[in-house]
C-alpha cells in the first residue's frame, strides 16, 4: 500500500497515516506512507516514527497545500520514493469561523485554496498513478459540508464543494477502476479544538445531543478512511460517509413534544 496523506502531521490525518500502515501490514502488504504537513515539525516526525516502528516505510513531505505549485510536487516526491501510488487521502483543511457577511475576500479565497483547490490539484496530479494501480482516493469533508452551518464562514461552503468534487471524480474515474469516496467527520476531538473541549460544560452539552453520547476521536474517522481505500470497499465509490455518532440523523429527535406510542 503506497499512500499519500495530506494534513498527515496531526489529528485525523496522523491517525489515518498510522491506521493505513497497520492495515496494510496486517494484510501482508508493504506499507509505504507519505506523511504530508504544511511545515516539518515534531508531530510529523512522530507520525513517521510510529509507522516505521510498525515495520512500515514512511517519509515526511512538506508544503502548504494552498500553494498551487505544492500538490503536484508532493505527488511527484512520493512517487519518486515509492515507485507509484495506490491511495490518496486528501485530508488537509483549515477553518475560520465567522458570519458570511463579514468574511473577507482574502479569507474566502484562502479557505477555498486549501480545502478545495488543494485537494483537486492533488487528485489531478495523482490521477495517472492511481489509474496505473487501479487505486482509490478518500477526501475528508465534514458534517458541515452536508448541512448548513451558520457562523462557519467559508468552511461549510468549501466542504460542500469538496464533497461534490470527490463524487464527480468518482464518476469520471470509475471507468479507470479508480474509486473515490468521502468521509465527513462530525464533532471530533483534535488538536484544532483541544481548548474548546477543556470547557467541561461545552463537552457535556455536545455529548448530550449525540446519540452515541461521546465526542469522536481521530481514530474513529481514520478507521473509515482506511476502509474506504482498502480492498474491503472494492464495490464502493462516490459515497459520503458521515462519522458523527448519529448526530446529523437525530434532528427530529430534538423537536419538543416528541411522538409517543401511547394512545
Amino acid at each position: 500500500m503506497r499512500a499519500l496523506v495530506s494534513g498527515g502531521s496531526s489529528g485525523i490525518g496522523a491517525a489515518a497515516s498510522v491506521r493505513i500502515a497497520e492495515a496494510a501490514l496486517a494484510r501482508g502488504e508493504k506499507a509505504m506512507i507519505a506523511v504530508c504537513g504544511r511545515t516539518s515539525d515534531t508531530q510529523q516526525q512522530e507520525v513517521v516514527a510510529s509507522i516505521r516502528a510498525l515495520g512500515g516505510t514512511a517519509i515526511a513531505l512538506r508544503g502548504d497545500i494552498g500553494d498551487p505549485d505544492v500538490p503536484a510536487r508532493l505527488i511527484d516526491e512520493a512517487v519518486a520514493e515509492f515507485g507509484g501510488l495506490d491511495a490518496l487521502v486528501a485530508n488537509a483543511g483549515i477553518a475560520k469561523p465567522g458570519a458570511l457577511a463579514d468574511v473577507s475576500l482574502a479569507d474566502w479565497e484562502h479557505m477555498f485554496s486549501v480545502n478545495l483547490r488543494g485537494a483537486w490539484l492533488l487528485a489531478k496530479a495523482g490521477y495517472p498513478y492511481l489509474r496505473e494501480s487501479t487505486g482509490a482516493a478518500c477526501f475528508t469533508s465534514s458534517m458541515s459540508g452536508q448541512i448548513p452551518h451558520a457562523g462557519s464562514g467559508a468552511y461549510s461552503p468549501s466542504k460542500a464543494a469538496l464533497t461534490l468534487l470527490a463524487q464527480t471524480l468518482a464518476l469520471e474515474w470509475a471507468p479507470d477502476g479508480i474509486r473515490v469516496n468521502v468521509v465527513s467527520p462530525g464533532m471530533t476531538r483534535t488538536g484544532m479544538n483541544t481548548d474548546l473541549y477543556k470547557d467541561l460544560a461545552i463537552k457535556e452539552a455536545r455529548e448530550a445531543i449525540i446519540p452515541l453520547s461521546r465526542i469522536g476521536t481521530p481514530r474513529d474517522v481514520a478507521n473509515v478512511i482506511e476502509f474506504l481505500i482498502s480492498p474491503l470497499s472494492a464495490y464502493v465509490t462516490g459515497q459520503d460517509v458521515c462519522v458523527d455518532g448519529g448526530y446529523s440523523k437525530s434532528i427530529l429527535s430534538h423537536i419538543p413534544g416528541r411522538p409517543s406510542s401511547k394512545t
